[in-house]
């Protein structure tokens, strides 16, 4: 059959006339009379009919015809209200290509048993979709970062030593050493800016929590955003600029998409700049006054951090200035009251933090005094401090889970439908 096939997409916009589509068997119905194909490809479904009396040769293998299997049609294309999309083709020419198997995944599947055969659920509609909007979310962040004049630059996966220590590490082997793999890529971030300034990276992060709610994976991606002699507004203000920036591509590219997930369209068109920011004073104020057994001091919990971005107006919202007992050896002094950090959380409606961010502490004698105080034994990662050794200059970073940004875009309850193979401490396979 040597024809020039077009997607199922451009098939639809063709509308009328001879179409040569092929793809996957999606649905499959009929009598031994006439069938009905739903052919699914990477860009849409459409519903193919094929009539025996036209293929009295082919009908024992169209007939056969299971889940999955991969067929090239070619046909007359019309619209049709009834059809999955609106439209149909009448099928002229057919040719098999691999009759699958029985397919192992139906409505029965639980949980599980989906996770273990995960490489065939991203067939699902609803995971093409998502993988395609985390396509787009990550795109955008590099679209705006280039467009900020910002320099991609990796860091190693595996390092001599943790980043914040801690237990929440993975400890491998290198070479009858111990390794480790890395919870953030700040600490070189913080000394490539004495070199390019403005500096990014998206890549995975390891985190060894024995955590199983539906927002903590053990391997998820991580934007992450250093930037010389900005403060704090400024980190903000780059931060929200990457959001705003990701959901408008998501909107313009990935319409399709967000209509199969049923997400809130509307949702998304209302986010705008600039977010609300509070203090982290305020906000426990807040939730004092909504019945929140909190105290001024406290760390927020996941269900305030939700609280918080409902409480205003549910959406985006920025707070600030968190107690320095709080906050990580790094983080920098606020001046105008140094019992507070230059620190904030972007809270997202319905999720919570998706933003983690600072101005970061640019004096050594500062760093060196709370690691002491900390009883933290930087080890193989001193090299960290040659940024406050040599030129030392103000400056911000934040980082983003791309899994809670693009599960928080997409509607979904829980950030393993935004990554295509979930790690958690339960399964590292497939």
């Amino acid at each position: 059959m040597e024809e020039k096939f077009i997607s199922i997409k451009d098939a639809m916009k063709k509308g009328t006339g001879l179409v040569s589509v092929r793809g996957w068997v999606f649905r499959e119905r009929g009598s031994n009379k006439m069938k009905f194909v739903v052919l699914r490809d990477s860009t849409n479904i459409i519903q193919c009919v094929l009539k025996k009396e036209d293929f009295e040769k082919q009908w024992d293998e169209i007939d056969s015809l299971k889940i999955e299997s991969s067929v090239e049609i070619v046909g007359e294309i019309k619209k049709d209200e009834r059809a999955p999309t609106g439209f149909e083709i009448s099928v002229k020419k057919f040719r098999l290509i691999h009759l699958a198997e029985d397919y192992p995944i139906n409505k029965d599947v639980n949980e599980e048993l989906l996770g273990d055969r995960r490489h065939l659920w991203l067939r699902s509609r609803k995971m093409t979709a998502s993988m395609k909007i985390r396509s787009t979310v990550l795109f955008a962040l590099h679209e705006c970062m280039h467009n900020l004049g910002y320099t991609e630059i990796q860091a190693p996966s595996m390092s001599g030593a943790a980043s914040e220590g801690g237990s929440e590490v993975f400890e491998v082997g290198y070479f009858g050493k111990k390794a480790y793999m890395t919870q953030s890529w700040q600490f070189y971030a913080e000394n490539f800016i004495n070199a390019v300034e403005n500096a990014y990276a998206i890549a995975p992060s390891f985190r060894a929590e024995k955590s199983k709610t539906p927002w903590h994976v053990t391997e998820f991606w991580h934007f992450e955003v250093e930037t010389a002699w900005a403060d704090l507004a400024k980190d903000m203000e780059i931060a929200e600029e990457c959001i705003v920036h990701v959901i408008k591509k998501v909107l313009k590219e990935n319409l399709t998409e967000l209509e199969i997930l049923e997400a809130d369209i509307e949702k998304l068109k209302k986010v705008k700049a600039p977010f609300k920011r509070i203090s982290y004073k305020e906000a426990i104020e807040t939730l004092i006054k909504k019945g929140h057994k909190i105290k001024q001091g406290d760390d927020f919990k996941s269900a305030e951090e939700r609280s918080l971005a409902k409480y205003y107006d549910d959406a985006f919202v920025f707070v600030t200035n968190y107690p320095m007992h709080l906050l990580k050896f790094y983080h920098g002094e606020n001046p105008k009251d140094p019992t507070t950090g230059t620190n904030f959380n972007l809270l997202a409606p319905g999720i919570g933090e998706m933003v983690d961010g600072s101005q970061r502490e640019p004096d050594l004698d500062k760093i060196v005094e709370r690691l002491k105080k900390a009883e933290i034994d930087l080890g193989a990662s001193d090299w960290y401090l040659d940024s406050r050794r040599y030129g030392s200059v103000p400056h911000s970073g934040f980082g983003l889970g791309i899994e809670r940004f693009a599960a928080w875009i997409c509607g979904f309850d829980t950030i393993k439908d935004s990554i295509p193979f979930p790690r958690t401490p339960t399964r590292f396979n497939p």
